[in-house]
């Protein structure tokens, strides 16, 4: 099947979007299981040009390849908003082509994003890989993300495997969460993975406003106001959604307080304020032009 789209493939995937690690490289195609109904399937896309070849020509494959690399949304008009902006023109020229990586699978954007709080991106990714691995479905070479059902009883680290199991020797005791690298985070995770098992349906957040899904994840072990803002932009395409960091802080600073010192929190409410329903995507343009401007390099 032949998708014609403004698309940077390679950008979007390796943009360190919290929905989710990279998917597989090889012969210049990009792969991955994908639950459609249910039923896993193995997407294969690669970039030619402005087209891209995907492996399946069924209506609900494509559309769900249309929602993971949000192939709908008008980059040519989001370009033109940016370059009605002084502040924001330069950026179309260093990210084009850059769009949304949206999770196939919000519970894995829910733990992917409380793995990134205070991580590089290589770290998250690894780790998040590694528990696809350990506890996800296998399909070929792939591995769905496990269910919260699924987590909800993994051991949270060597001692506990040790004391709750066979096995004798506790440098044997690998399937665990910290051994995937997830260091402090393994207890958010799990209680994470029990709030969605027991108490709180993940479906219901799409139904919510943008406050009372803000809200509600919030009220996720290991969830503050960033993460929050990532997963309802990644995990459920909230695009109101302003995650806001130090580096977002640093840069929204530069670009329009000159560099006056201001709050995390009042650098999210400026860029809801100011960019309305285009947050979202201006918040991930600027990180990458700051990124591949120079423009971080001199923030430090």
């Amino acid at each position: 099947m032949i998708i014609k789209s403004n698309i940077n493939l390679d950008l979007t995937i390796n943009s360190g979007q919290t929905s989710q690690p990279p998917w597989n490289f090889d012969n210049e195609t990009y792969s991955n299981v994908v639950m459609v109904d249910s039923e896993p399937r193995i997407f294969q896309v690669k970039q030619s040009g402005d087209y891209l070849e995907f492996n399946h020509e069924d209506k609900k494959a494509i559309s769900k390849l249309n929602y993971i690399f949000d192939l709908n949304f008008d980059l040519n008009k989001f370009y033109k908003y940016l370059n009605n902006h002084e502040e924001l023109k330069d950026m179309s020229k260093f990210c084009n082509g850059l769009r949304l990586f949206l999770a196939p699978d919000p519970f894995e954007c829910v733990i992917s994003s409380i793995c990134s709080a205070n991580n590089s991106i290589k770290r998250w990714t690894k780790s998040i890989s590694q528990i696809k691995q350990n506890w996800g479905n296998q399909h070929q070479n792939y591995y769905t993300f496990p269910q919260s059902n699924d987590l909800l009883n993994v051991y949270l680290d060597e001692e506990e495997e040790f004391n709750s199991s066979n096995i004798s020797n506790i440098e044997e005791c690998t399937h665990n969460l910290k051994n995937c690298g997830v260091g402090y985070r393994a207890p958010y995770m799990r209680k994470a993975s029990e709030l969605f098992t027991l108490e709180m349906d993940l479906s219901e957040i799409s139904k919510m406003t943008y406050d009372e899904a803000f809200q509600t994840i919030l009220e996720v072990p290991g969830v503050g106001p960033k993460v929050a803002d990532c997963i309802l932009l990644y995990g459920f395409n909230f695009r109101q959604a302003f995650p806001s960091d130090v580096w977002i802080k640093r840069i929204v600073s530069h670009l329009y307080f000159n560099g006056k010192d201001i709050s995390v929190a009042k650098v999210r409410e400026f860029g809801m304020e100011e960019f309305g329903k285009n947050a979202g995507y201006v918040q991930l343009y600027m990180f990458h032009y700051a990124r591949m401007s120079g423009l971080m390099k001199k923030l430090k």
